[in-house]
Order: C-alpha cells, then structure tokens, then sequence
C-alpha cells in the first residue's frame, strides 16, 4: 500500500491504492505508523494514485499526521481534483501543508 523512497533529506511514501477509504485506511495507518522509525525528518505523503477518499481516508491521514509531527513534518503532495476538492470542503487544505507533486 506505501512505498517509500528517501532522498535527500526527505521520505516520500507514495500511496498505491486508487481508494483511500474505510476498507484500507486502517491499513494506511497501520502501514505509515511501521514505516516511520526509518522515515526522514522531511515526509511526504504521495497521493498521486488516489482518486478517491472518505472520512474514513481522511481520518487515516490525520492520523498519520499526528504519528509525524512533531518530530517530524509531513506534507501531501499530488492531489487528484476530486480528492482535491474533498480537501477543501472538508478544510483538510487548512491542515495539511499541501504541495503539488512528489519531489523526493
């Protein structure tokens, strides 16, 4: 479900699932939490993939958020429109530091 990638500086775990939603957000979580002791300070969290999220993908973000920070700082980079817009009406674009591509 997460592959990581460090470089630089920076982790970029980029997220396979076209869906984030209550059948894997558990896993995400899950899967980010065994991740992170070898993650860098810097982490993105690469949702290039996803094309669609619930509460339940955007639960497993804030959590994966509270797992980083704050030793470490997390960023999403590669929002389709559509989870783009569940972002902003759900005000998660307030939350998260959003950028607009992977960079690691």
């Amino acid at each position: 479900m997460l592959h990581a990638k460090t470089e630089n500086g920076q982790t970029c775990f980029t997220v396979s699932r076209p869906r984030l939603d209550a059948g894997v957000a558990r896993m995400l979580k899950a899967e980010f939490e065994r991740l992170m002791p070898g993650a860098a300070d810097e982490i993105e969290l690469d949702l290039s993939n996803v094309g669609f999220i619930d509460s339940a993908g955007i639960g497993a973000l804030v959590g994966c958020k509270k797992l980083a920070e704050p030793t470490r700082r997390l960023v999403i980079s590669g929002l389709s429109p559509s989870v783009e817009r569940v972002f902003r009406l759900t005000r998660m674009d307030q939350v998260f530091k959003i950028a607009p591509a992977a960079t690691a």
